[in-house]
């Protein structure tokens, strides 16, 4: 059976050509079976996924991640099972790898994420400093969110029915599994993508703590709880030349907090959690 691939997109005409092309690339022998989910896009996202051959495209009319990633969930044909997000460029032969994590061994995990690499190439100085702090947060030890990719065997698809009506995808995903059934494979590294701008940064921290916040409230189950007080304890004081970057994280941290509580239920579409507020 080939791994099945689900990419949610959102008006990602820019990025999605050479994520799939990336992926195509590097399938390997057997393949992929790759489904996109072109949800509300107003742009020629659903036109470049149809370009590339084998890649089954599909149009929603009303935007929503939940609702995409069910879509695609429900078309896709093979295990293990991966949701990519369409900026994430997977390297050759990583979803490969990935799988092999999913189907060998002795007692293989439920679920794996890639390594990642936080890509802050000409990110102005109030996001270098907010990742300065938020990458090196224990929150992201073995969790499934901030990865941008997310491969589940089939057991662990077996274990929730449904995405929630909740942007925080990775989150509601990574608390399906306890901590002995998720896996990072160091092996495979991806990039991941960062706010170009401050304002674009404080937009997504409003997105993720709203998410969060929903995802907690609609039964918490094993959600993991947030720390508030991480990026002090676990963070800044074993680095004390990092103060100046605290700084900036707990200013861009309380303003979203702020701007979360006075614009909740206005959340949209979004971007998976890939900040925890800690």
């Amino acid at each position: 059976m080939r791994p099945s691939v689900v990419i949610a997109s959102y008006n990602e005409e820019a990025v999605i050509g050479r994520c799939l092309d990336a992926l195509l690339a590097g399938a390997g022998p057997g393949g992929l079976d790759i489904t996109v989910v072109a949800n509300g896009c107003t742009d020629g996202t659903a036109a470049v996924a149809a370009a590339r051959p084998g890649v089954r495209v599909l149009e929603r009319a009303r935007p929503g991640k939940a609702a995409a990633l069910n879509a695609g969930d429900a078309a896709a044909r093979g295990f293990p099972r991966f949701y990519l997000d369409a900026d994430i460029v997977v390297p050759p032969g990583g979803i490969a790898a990935l799988a092999a994590a999913l189907t060998t061994g002795g007692s293989p995990p439920l679920a794996v994420v890639p390594r990642r690499r936080l890509d802050l190439a000409g990110r102005p100085v109030p996001v270098r400093a907010f990742y300065a702090i938020n990458g090196r947060l224990p929150a992201y030890d073995g969790a499934l969110f901030g990865r941008g990719l997310i491969g589940v065997s089939a057991a662990g698809r077996a274990r929730f029915a449904e995405f929630p009506d909740v942007i925080a995808d990775d989150l509601f995903l990574d608390s399906q599994f306890a901590a002995a059934e998720k896996r990072e494979v160091a092996a495979v590294e991806v990039a991941v993508g960062t706010p170009r701008r401050t304002r674009d940064l404080l937009r997504r921290l409003v997105r993720v703590r709203a998410g969060n916040a929903a995802l907690r409230a609609g039964g918490p189950g094993q959600v993991r709880a947030a720390v508030r007080s991480s990026w002090l304890r676990d963070v800044v004081v074993p680095r004390p030349w990092l103060a100046p970057a605290a700084v900036c994280y707990v200013a861009l941290t309380v303003g979203a907090a702020l701007l979360a509580r006075r614009r909740a239920g206005e959340v949209g579409w979004g971007r998976p959690s890939q900040a925890p507020m800690r």
